[in-house]
């Protein structure tokens, strides 16, 4: 089918959503607010308000400052989550190189014997080259106006401008999971499989946050492993949708919190749900009684 449709004025658009039946307190304040946030940016924040996505006829009450307000708590949110996983990539990154160095040596991620997969180290040693001849980092430049051999500088460099996806594809790939295993513990966690999976969650919503795509009601497609039990203060209940939101913020909230003990995560999201009463954490996957939780008590 060929598309047809052509571009409107931000004044038939608000037309379009009033035919529809959603409710304009004040249409010239909506029109700036089109002017910064685009229409299609904004409808996905609309759409739970709409009787079906065939009609996109709104239920009755539908106001677009509700759709506004959404938006702005999901800003707030990927704000939120962003600052935390930086904190936690910095720790995860200190600790895989101090552990592969003392075993394996300053240069241990570029010996592809130590990885199970070549291809997955050859796309890792791609990433890490590009990141090299971009950098401004006065680290960088001063190691290569006096070395040049090997022709990488090492791990404690060069893996400071891997990205994160990067770190969890190196995690993933290497061989010895005796060392995975303590990098693990040293963060908390049991299992370098269950860190693994953390990493490439912790990957994607990273991603998503910096490429400013909706957090609040998404649905994940790869499924996060959860324990049962962690040495430190976790969650009983698991009957919540493992694909949404609130599970993932579980682990960070963990994670965060054994390598920045001093941190206002935990706070900092029950302040952010106060300040946006509209919002329905069951949307984001939380059961009803999340906050008697032991993790969320901190």
């Amino acid at each position: 089918m060929e598309y047809t449709k052509q571009p409107i004025t931000l004044a038939e658009q608000i037309e379009i959503l009033k035919r529809r039946g959603l409710i304009f307190d004040d249409e010239a304040e909506a029109t700036e607010t089109l002017r910064r946030i685009s229409y299609f940016r904004l409808a996905a924040y609309w759409r739970p308000m709409e009787m079906d996505s065939s009609s996109h006829i709104f239920r009755k009450g539908s106001r677009f400052a509700m759709a506004l307000a959404l938006y702005k708590f999901d800003n707030n949110l990927k704000a939120l989550l962003f600052r935390a996983i930086q904190t936690i990539e910095v720790a995860v990154r200190t600790q895989m190189i101090q552990h592969f160095s003392m075993k394996y040596g300053a240069f241990w991620f570029m010996n592809e014997e130590l990885f199970t997969s070549g291809e997955i180290y050859k796309k890792h040693i791609k990433s890490l080259r590009r990141a090299l001849e971009r950098s401004q980092d006065d680290f960088i430049m001063e190691h290569f106006r006096r070395y040049n051999t090997p022709d990488m500088p090492p791990a404690w460099k060069t893996m400071e401008l891997a990205t994160l996806g990067t770190l969890s594809r190196i995690y993933s790939n290497f061989s010895d999971n005796v060392i995975k295993k303590q990098v693990a513990r040293d963060l908390g966690i049991p299992q370098h499989e269950f860190m693994r999976n953390w990493l490439e969650n912790l990957t994607i919503i990273r991603n998503n946050c910096a490429h400013h795509a909706r957090m609040w009601n998404r649905r994940f497609v790869v499924r996060l492993r959860l324990p049962h039990h962690l040495p430190f203060p976790w969650i009983a209940d698991n009957t919540f949708p493992i694909d949404r939101l609130y599970p993932q913020l579980c682990c960070i909230a963990y994670w965060l919190n054994r390598v920045d003990p001093q941190n206002t995560f935990v706070g900092d999201l029950k302040l952010l749900l106060l300040r946006y009463p509209t919002v329905n954490p069951a949307a984001m996957g939380f059961p009803a009684h999340w906050r008697q939780e032991p993790l969320w008590q901190l």
